[in-house]
């Protein structure tokens, strides 16, 4: 029997209440089909499938390394869970609205009984399209360089020295969320504007290495190129002028391969570079910096034969560390390169399925920063902002932006995983059907 003391926690309450309908179920689904308040969105069919197809193999799996213990099985079963834990929250949730509305549509159910399902039910209901969200990204697979630590390489685009100037700002942007978030980072490479003078910093290059790991995953929102509308210093009339910088987010892979995960040192990996393809330069420093300038072979320049890529780096007083920096850059650039003509592909049989898929890359204007009403707008996510100056100096502003990027990538994926689990059921019924 239900109890109706006064002060029991609707925790308590909601329990009581899915258990007191589960009798009636099986004789009420038809009727509460009609009238029933779930909400109506909801992971795709493609995707629901999926889903419980890889939550039976977390079940199987887990029995069996119960068993019989294995490291293989047990990394899988890692990899699978948060699919398994999200399909569970979900289908509990669905199941337990329709329990409960069967206590709706029963006779018998009195008028307090009534009105506190009602709340009940509208509680659970709020939570299934988190919980559909939770499910629906769940099933994107893992970007391969997520927990890795990255490199961001900047470089003014058009608008001569005012885009300079900007590209400071955004390296002393992404400096400063580095230092708030407890990130370590070295400069890695840094090349002033020599057109500007000390009191107004500007840069042609330079590359930031933030050392934490997963940095990758939460700063790959910002590869593309950013774009500036303010009035420059320089400016007598008073026009607005519109610049742009250049952003690209790079995988940092260890300086030991054994410490990788991608082991760039086996020549059967993605992420190998055969020596013979690369020719390295040395050469003698240039610009400001102390004695050894003009007169020691410390600067190390690399090319990467096939796909032209260059890297020069000239940092340190040292040609060893200058090479190992510049080697470092070079299996970054040339990594972040094949993932790119990868995704390429998959982003091509998507177009087929899908008709056209959005997609940012590093020659697209991802991001708009105008000075003049203080406002930020990303392009792709469509996330606005009024706090100009605190999202520069790295913010929570800034984060949020990201974090908009991020949930607006992870719309995209789901809507590709479907298009492709789409075609691939077409492919069988064709099949099928010769």
């Amino acid at each position: 029997m239900l109890s109706t003391s006064r002060w029991q926690c609707s925790r308590c309450l909601g329990q009581q209440l899915r258990t007191a309908a589960r009798p009636r179920i099986a004789a009420r689904l038809q009727s509460t089909a009609a009238t029933s308040t779930l909400p109506v969105d909801g992971p795709s069919p493609i995707l629901l499938r999926r889903a419980r197809i890889i939550a039976a193999e977390h079940a199987t799996l887990s029995a069996e390394n119960a068993k019989d213990y294995s490291v293989t099985t047990a990394k899988r079963i890692g990899e699978i869970s948060p699919i398994a834990s999200a399909l569970k929250a979900y289908e509990e949730a669905r199941a337990s609205i329709v329990e409960l509305e069967s206590l709706l549509v029963d006779p018998s159910t009195d008028t307090e009984l009534r009105d506190l399902t009602h709340s009940e039910i509208a509680t659970l209901a709020s939570s299934v399209p988190t919980l559909t969200t939770q499910l629906s990204t769940s099933l994107i697979p893992r970007h391969p360089f997520a927990s890795m630590p990255c490199l961001i390489e900047i470089h003014p685009g058009a608008g001569g020295s005012e885009a300079s100037l900007f590209a400071h700002t955004i390296l002393s942007m992404y400096q400063s969320l580095c230092t708030r978030l407890n990130w370590p980072q070295t400069l890695t490479s840094y090349t002033p504007d020599s057109n500007l003078s000390e009191s107004t910093p500007g840069i042609t290059s330079a590359i930031l290495e933030v050392s934490a790991p997963n940095s990758y995953n939460v700063l790959r929102t910002e590869a593309g190129v950013h774009r500036v509308q303010r009035v420059p210093t320089t400016e007598k009339k008073g026009r607005t002028h519109t610049s742009a910088v250049s952003v690209l987010v790079m995988p940092s892979f260890p300086e030991k391969p054994e410490e990788s995960e991608h082991n760039y040192a086996d020549p059967s990996s993605d992420y190998y570079i055969p020596p013979q393809d690369v020719r390295s330069e040395t050469m003698r420093a240039s610009g400001a910096g102390g004695q050894h300038v003009n007169k020691t072979d410390s600067a190390i320049r690399l090319t990467h034969v096939p796909t032209g890529i260059v890297v020069g780096m000239q940092e340190s007083r040292s040609q060893h560390a200058n090479r190992t920096k510049a080697w470092q850059v070079l299996r970054a650039k040339i990594a972040q390169k094949r993932r790119e003509e990868r995704e390429e592909e998959m982003l091509a049989l998507r177009r087929k399925a899908m008709g056209g898929v959005a997609r940012t890359g590093r020659e697209d204007k991802v991001r708009t920063y105008n000075y003049s009403q203080s406002r930020v707008t990303d392009h792709r996510s469509g996330w606005q902002g009024m706090d100009l100056e605190g999202l520069l100096e790295g913010g929570e502003s800034l984060e949020k932006c990201m974090q908009s990027v991020r949930e607006w990538m992870d719309e995209n994926e789901v809507k590709g995983l479907v298009a492709e689990e789409e075609a691939k059921a077409s492919e069988v019924a064709e099949a099928k059907r010769a």
